[in-house]
């Protein structure tokens, strides 16, 4: 697609959706944008000459592609079906890309809509921290038909390091699910392993220089690590947001017949975090929520 062609942002206000709004406006897209509450978090994308729409519907009459980047599926569903949706204002040849991490049976029907008035619906979901978004080095996950993706690979590059064709349409969406079950496995396991680790009374710094050392490590567990020096913020990403990710990854999971029980219990765990009151912080409070349950000591204070 031609950097002449305009597109639109719901969610420039988000960790994430900052950093991709930045990127299409510094590598030459022009750029219409709807202002949700946190105005100020928008601030330098309309003085760097980004315009501001007054509804989701006009949004999308103004752009060739809006790219979508809120909560989940309804949010999503809000942005693209309300009264004043991207559909109420769509002209045929819209391109919707939804970035948000989203669940792939709403994913469907969305496509479904869009198809029957001439637009285009991408599941396009991201991997990453806000960090990469904002220097344009996220991951882009694209479910969409080989046209589609060819047409917009070089939009899509202008914010992400690595942009990965993972199928037909809706396999984006199924592709992060598969990946955010993984990571958050990695998560909760690695808390749970600090507070029996602490409980026995061994160092567990010498569990992380293990670990450093060997197949086990990633870098999530490096983020879970920070928390025995103070650090809950080495992974940037909501509590409660993976929490319903889990979610969506176990409703997945059940449609398709398949046993979850791994999937259950990080669901579970994730859960249990967010009842104790950990839901607004960051995914690294799984460990806090293991001292308040078990009496550990693990977080350096």
């Amino acid at each position: 697609m031609s950097s002449l062609q305009t597109t639109g942002f719901i969610g420039a206000s988000g960790l994430m959706g900052h950093g991709i709004a930045k990127n299409l406006r510094a590598k030459g897209h022009p750029l219409a944008l709807t202002v949700h509450r946190n105005r100020e978090r928008v601030v330098d994308l309309l003085a760097a000459g980004a315009t501001e729409a007054d509804s989701f519907a006009a949004l999308a009459q103004q752009c060739d592609i809006v790219f979508v980047c809120v909560t989940g599926s309804p949010q999503v569903e809000a942005a693209v079906l309300g009264d004043r949706g991207l559909l109420a204002g769509a002209r045929r040849g819209l391109v919707i890309v939804d970035c948000s991490t989203s669940e792939p049976e709403s994913t469907t029907r969305l496509r479904e809509r869009a198809n029957a008035v001439g637009v285009t619906f991408v599941d396009a979901p991201l991997a990453r921290t806000p960090v990469e978004a904002e220097l344009g080095k996220l991951n882009v996950m694209v479910g969409a038909t080989d046209a589609t993706f060819a047409q917009l690979q070089p939009v899509l590059k202008t914010f992400a390091e690595n942009v990965i064709h993972v199928g037909a349409p809706g396999a984006g969406h199924t592709i992060k699910l598969l990946n955010n079950f993984i990571a958050q496995a990695i998560c909760t396991a690695t808390a749970e392993a600090f507070a029996v680790g602490a409980r026995a009374g061994v160092d567990l710094s010498k569990l992380v220089e293990l670990i450093s050392a060997g197949a086990v490590n990633s870098g999530l567990f490096q983020a879970m690590a920070k928390t025995l020096n103070g650090d809950l913020g080495g992974l940037k990403f909501e509590l409660d947001n993976a929490r319903k990710d889990l979610r969506y990854y176990t409703h997945l999971a059940e449609s398709h017949n398949v046993p979850s029980l791994v999937g259950e219990s990080v669901h579970q765990s994730l859960a249990l975090a967010s009842a104790l009151g950990y839901g607004s912080k960051y995914v690294p409070s799984l460990v806090e929520a293991q001292e308040q349950l078990t009496g550990a000591k693990i977080v350096k204070r």
